[in-house]
């Protein structure tokens, strides 16, 4: 081998392993962050707390659980809520919603304990919980937060254990980045009671019901690949009303979408996409959410 030739390849080697080195030291420092941010211990106090459950407590709770919260689908608890199936999203992890009804962690947490978990993302141990949505449904005001526990009260115990549950160290990394949330607790502002106004077909009720989108089209509802997931992910669309999105929707397309799971242009939706839980959406609340998308700025798609 030439001297000069093996002087390039010795420097670009040297380039390579400095790079390396230094995305590793970078990626140490990212999973050091999260892991102290997930043990961390908040100081939000558990309310005191015993929900009276009626039948038309339960029955909110049971609309809630099965739309808005979502608690009910496939890939969360599940219809009984003794734990979902397990989702399986490549190098981010494997993911199991566990057990909630009373002879699982139901049985572990106090009607207050429920509430906080629902409102700050905090479990029993007073630390994060992790990707439980809280930061998506903490809006919820406290009757329907009771309605979602009475409704949990009131299923059946199953005796099931809890599902497989591995955190990728990507999924660490992701976090801390914002791009993936799994630290939840982190993410809410536990000195803030948002002023939510009364469940009607408005724009200012929709935006909160659209941070169920969010973790799936973006912060800006633009859509794109999801950061991190395997490149047969599927990819969540632009629901801006941008050409590339909903410019030429009407609401009948977008409730007949949400009742039959096809799209204008006949494409079926992923079954990634919460279809369950969009379908149990009652008019005030699809009305609500359909008002404010077409608030949104038009982005085009990609533009999370």
């Amino acid at each position: 081998m030439k001297p000069i030739v093996k002087k390039v390849l010795m420097g670009v080697g040297g380039v390579v392993l400095v790079g390396a080195l230094g995305g590793g030291v970078w990626a140490w420092t990212q999973v050091s962050a999260f892991s102290a941010s997930m043990d961390k211990v908040y100081d939000v106090p558990v309310p005191k707390l015993k929900v009276v459950a009626t039948p038309e407590l339960i029955a909110r709770g049971k609309h809630l659980a099965s739309s808005l919260a979502g608690c009910g689908m496939r890939d969360c608890h599940g219809p009984a809520l003794a734990g979902g199936k397990t989702m399986d999203v490549g190098p981010l992890g494997k993911f199991t919603a566990p057990n909630i009804t009373s002879a699982g962690l139901g049985a572990v947490y106090s009607d207050g304990e429920l509430a906080r978990l629902i409102g700050h993302g905090i479990t029993k141990t007073g630390k994060s919980v992790r990707f439980m949505p809280s930061h998506e449904v903490n809006w919820l005001p406290d009757s329907d937060v009771q309605a979602i526990i009475a409704y949990v009260r009131s299923k059946p115990a199953v005796e099931k254990p809890n599902g497989l549950f591995e955190l990728g160290l990507l999924a660490k990394i992701l976090d801390r980045q914002d791009a993936v949330v799994v630290d939840v607790a982190r993410r809410i502002d536990h000195d803030k009671k948002e002023d939510v106004p009364a469940p009607e077909p408005t724009a200012a009720y929709g935006k909160f019901i659209a941070r169920l989108c969010m973790g799936c089209h973006g912060e800006h509802y633009g859509g794109g690949p999801i950061p991190g997931a395997p490149s047969d992910f599927p990819i969540p669309s632009n629901i801006t009303p941008d050409e590339t999105g909903l410019k030429s929707w009407t609401y009948a397309d977008f409730t007949k979408m949400l009742d039959t799971g096809v799209r204008k242009n006949g494409k079926k939706l992923d079954p990634f996409m919460p279809l369950e839980a969009l379908e149990q959406m009652n008019d005030i609340e699809r009305k609500a959410l359909w008002a404010f998308l077409k608030t949104l700025k038009p982005r085009p798609m990609g533009s999370r």
